[in-house]
């Protein structure tokens, strides 16, 4: 069998392409969806950490240092087996909830990262020039974190993406699960799995080139304001 023949029997054979494009959109869903809401729920949680309230700061140190700790497939079968068992909610809602906390716990800490290692004499000098303290905050500190915390959120996006890929162990089909299947139905599973390595592959340099280009927008635009 050529290479030719083996790649149809993967990726055209019985429309092969469109269960793949499905598994794709259940990851990028799950993905999209526990981001969005993770870094919601993450900015919470450092505003929580950084507190003078003991008690605030407690519940949030503790909350970031058990889903930091606790691997993600581990808290993935006790909500879905367990905890969330009755709730009625579907797989899917169940992977994001999942996601979502895992990525609110990293976001935090990486936020708190951020703002400590922001220069706090600007924010001082901008309350000396009359700036309210939201305003200096957002106008000041806000895009301080932002720059110091894009890299190491850009992989936090990216290792988002790959933690997906235990999502089969709770009945969902993502890419992972049609990658294996196909793998299993061809009989060609070195070729398949490689497919499916590429394609995660692409969705990494997809992240990274969303941010590059972001980067370019940016300095662009200081060089026409300067």
């Amino acid at each position: 069998m050529t290479l030719g023949d083996k790649l149809y029997k993967i990726l055209i054979q019985g429309d092969s392409w469109k269960t793949i494009l499905g598994g794709l959109w259940v990851t990028v869903q799950i993905s999209f969806l526990a981001l969005l809401l993770g870094t919601l729920l993450g900015a919470v949680i450092c505003w929580l950490r950084t507190r003078r309230n003991r008690v605030a700061r407690g519940i949030a140190s503790v909350y970031i240092a058990i889903l930091r700790g606790t691997p993600v497939l581990m808290l993935l079968l006790l909500l879905y087996y367990g905890v969330l068992a009755r709730s009625g909610l579907t797989p899917v809602t169940v992977a994001v909830l999942t996601f979502m906390l895992n990525v609110s716990a990293h976001v935090a800490e990486l936020l708190r990262s951020a703002l400590e290692a922001s220069d706090k004499g600007q924010m001082e000098a901008a309350r000396t020039l009359g700036f309210s303290a939201w305003s200096a905050f957002r106008l000041v500190t806000l895009p301080q974190i932002l720059h110091i915390a894009k890299p190491v959120y850009q992989s936090t996006i990216v290792n988002l993406i790959q933690w997906t890929s235990v999502v089969g162990y709770v009945t969902i089909t993502d890419l992972t699960r049609v990658i294996n299947n196909t793998a299993s139905r061809t009989m060609q599973p070195l070729l398949t799995i490689i497919i499916g390595m590429l394609i995660y592959l692409a969705l990494s340099y997809i992240v990274f080139g969303f941010f590059a280009l972001s980067d370019r927008i940016q300095k662009k635009k200081r060089g026409a304001a300067v």
